[in-house]
């Protein structure tokens, strides 16, 4: 089967999916006593995103087992961008049953401990890095939310991608900060990092077969 037309197949799913996803995260907040908004972004920007993701990995992937995968995961952290601007927070209910299903498939790589030992490193230096800015800040310079995110993609690029996953978005996180810094004019303010590293994540997930 043509590569476009599996893009093609693909985008449909994905925005099915999205729109599965979007009302997942509205009874996934009503579980936290969140309240969730209907503003445009929020309602379509997962619907969008999912179509956008999967057509990507459809046309680089084809009609493969892998396709199926990289959507799972791709679905996963459409999640976490969405959920997180909106809300602030990383579920658990989200991020651990990825984890598993990440870790799972990290034990058929070589070697079957890379993953594990990439996803346990990626936490400490995120955990590492969540402390030292509350030590100098006097205040949450990171959420454990990230924390675990991390641990996910290390678990799921392995090693060295997650450092290059990291890195894109942490850099994408920066350029908004500056961003946001100069449109309010003031350094009081911050942002979610989780759904720039997740950007970060789904870059190096494309790049990956």
């Amino acid at each position: 089967m043509s590569h476009l037309l599996v893009a093609v197949a693909a985008a449909v799913v994905g925005a099915a999916c999205g729109w599965l996803v979007r009302l997942g995260s509205v009874r996934l907040a009503k579980l936290e006593g969140l309240e969730s908004r209907h503003q445009p972004w929020q309602v379509w920007g997962p619907v969008i995103a999912s179509a956008v993701v999967l057509a990507a990995f459809g046309y680089e992937l084809g009609a493969t087992w892998l396709l199926l995968l990289h959507s799972a995961f791709g679905l996963v952290l459409v999640q976490v961008i969405f959920f997180d601007l909106e809300h602030r927070l990383i579920l658990d209910r989200v991020i651990f049953p990825a984890m598993g299903l990440a870790l799972a498939v990290s034990i058929f790589n070589h070697p079957w401990w890379a993953g594990l030992a990439t996803g346990i490193g990626a936490g400490l230096l995120f955990a590492l890095i969540a402390l030292i800015g509350a030590l100098i800040f006097k205040a949450e310079a990171m959420g454990f939310g990230d924390v675990k995110l991390a641990v996910f993609i290390g678990l799921l690029v392995g090693w060295p991608y997650t450092v290059t996953a990291l890195f894109y978005g942490v850099l994408l996180a920066g350029a908004v900060s500056i961003g946001y810094v100069i449109w309010k004019r003031s350094l009081k303010g911050t942002i979610a990092y989780g759904p720039y590293l997740a950007v970060g994540a789904l870059i190096l997930l494309f790049q990956m077969r």
